[in-house]
């Protein structure tokens, strides 16, 4: 409670709240290699996210030619879900790398 100039009391809430309970979930296991494998990279659509998978598939290119890169742009804004993106990449993609922007 906070005592105000009229000598009133006024009971005062806290807006944060309380964060909800969550599950942490372990990292996906490592690949022993990315030759031959797909690489889905990423665009979580976050500033200049598409500049740099674009720079990371060239890298790829000019690296690891034998790894199959696909540039995906995930629908929405960065933090809304993008069901069908994620299962086309389940479906086709050993590996995905998901990037934001600076």
């Amino acid at each position: 409670m906070v005592a105000v100039a009229t000598g009133t009391q006024v009971e005062v809430y806290n807006p944060m709240g309380y964060p909800p309970k969550i599950e942490q979930l372990g990292m996906a296991p490592r690949l022993d290699t990315l030759e031959g494998k797909t690489v889905y990279l990423v665009d979580a659509r976050f500033d200049d996210g598409d500049i740099l998978m674009q720079q990371m598939a060239a890298w790829f290119h000019d690296n690891m030619p034998s790894v199959k890169t696909v540039v995906a742009r995930k629908s929405g804004i960065h933090g809304e879900d993008d069901p069908n993106l994620w299962a086309e990449i389940k479906a086709k993609a050993d590996a995905c790398i998901l990037g934001v922007g600076h």
